[in-house]
């Protein structure tokens, strides 16, 4: 059946373009899914706080999908940790603004999402799915961040959601042990754009480079690259060539016309090897397969990491992987099969592999197909899709015979 579904993302817009402050995995998810049921006949209506004051209030995109923009007293960029306090707001403008009970199901993101949800449930009995994208218990695992309202919020949601989806088995067992009678758990991976696929290089010989794409931030694992690729350098452990290639940040931290970092921090960790290093900003993701196609291996050195798309993604480019062995990476980069993993934060470790990679160019190769090979049949988007839709059925169908009194 055709179904009306409402996407909460509160902070994370899915048309804001990639690669900034707010603008990652989340995003990208929400838009690929929604647009993903689009094709098989749903109106899916995405709400988000309006961070961009320049886009409008309601935009449209794929066939029946739309992005629903809530000010919630205040238009303009606002960090998650400020967005928690905008809630009641952000809630009764909803109230307002959208007849909430003409929803056939209601699909929240991330625990603000969750915190929304609860409410609407409360009040509108509307069956209920959750994804968390990434837990507070992992951050504080790979952090030593607690944060004890996030995590006690996120306890909550998954105890009393219809359904939560996790994006890997890792992922699962995380929430199994961190919360003591969960809501059932699916574990339906991430789909990845079809703009990421292996394409034909040109023959014509260029540097190699290693590729890194994400929020410019130390949970990313920025700093932990940059150190390792300047231990290479400094010790002549790849060709002179060789480049390291960096998308994402925003305006105020990269300058991409000149390929530099704007923000002070990263501009001390470069020093020397601003000419080996290269900041591009943020990336359409045409433009990110583009540079997934040619790198010797991209480097995803998060902290810690729900799923990791960007993993993925350069996977279904058929570009082997370097990742820390951290969450989701553990299911989403098969070592030594896909790519390698490493000891989070492990500097040296990370060295050693990029090193391997550069000097056994035909081994890389060989990950790079078993990759392309791996994503194509693990992250599609179509097969998540009908797989969530198939959630969201079941659960319309068990609210529909608890309120006939089954």
């Amino acid at each position: 059946m055709r179904k009306k579904l409402l996407f909460i993302s509160d902070h994370g817009d899915p048309l804001a373009a990639l690669g900034g402050e707010q603008a990652g995995g989340q995003n990208n998810y929400v838009k690929q899914l929604a647009l993903a049921l689009d094709q098989t006949g749903h109106q899916v209506d995405v709400v988000t706080h309006w961070a961009d004051e320049s886009k409008p209030f309601i935009e449209s995109f794929g066939t029946r999908c739309r992005v629903i923009r809530i000010a919630a007293g205040k238009r303009g960029y606002v960090p998650k940790s400020d967005l928690y306090g905008m809630l009641p707001d952000f809630y009764a403008e909803m109230r307002d603004i959208l007849n909430l009970s003409s929803y056939d199901i209601m699909h929240t993101h991330y625990w603000l999402s969750g915190l929304l949800g609860l409410n609407i449930v409360k009040d509108f009995g509307i069956p209920w799915v959750h994804t968390s994208h990434s837990l507070g218990i992992a951050k504080a695992q790979a952090t030593g961040q607690r944060e004890y309202e996030r995590i006690q919020a996120e306890r909550v949601i998954m105890e009393h959601a219809d359904t939560i989806v996790a994006t890997t088995k890792t992922e699962r067992h995380l929430i199994q042990d961190f919360v003591k009678d969960p809501a059932p758990i699916k574990v339906i991976p991430i789909g990845v754009d079809k703009s990421f696929e292996t394409k034909q290089l040109s023959s014509q010989r260029k540097s190699p480079y290693f590729a890194f794409a994400g929020r410019l931030e130390s949970t990313k694992g920025i700093f932990t690259l940059i150190h390792a690729f300047r231990l290479l350098k400094e010790q002549n452990e790849l060709p002179t060539s060789t480049k390291l290639v960096i998308a994402g940040g925003d305006a105020d931290k990269v300058d991409p016309k000149n390929k530099t970092p704007l923000c002070p921090k990263l501009k001390k960790a470069v020093s020397g090897l601003e000419d080996q290093i290269q900041f591009l900003g943020a990336r359409t993701q045409s433009q990110l397969a583009q540079l997934f196609n040619g790198a010797t291996a991209v480097v995803v050195p998060s902290t810690y990491e729900s799923f990791g798309m960007v993993a993925a993604e350069a996977q279904a480019c058929g570009c082997p992987v370097i990742a820390s062995a951290v969450g989701g990476l553990n299911d989403v980069v098969q070592h030594r099969e896909t790519g390698l993993h490493f000891e989070r934060e492990n500097t040296v470790q990370l060295a050693r592999a990029m090193k391997f990679l550069a000097a056994n160019q035909e081994f890389a190769k060989l990950l790079g197909r078993k990759a392309a090979s791996f994503a194509r049949r693990e992250f599609n988007w179509s097969t998540v899709a009908k797989k969530m839709d198939n959630i969201y059925e079941v659960i319309i169908r068990e609210t529909e015979k608890i309120y006939a009194g089954d």
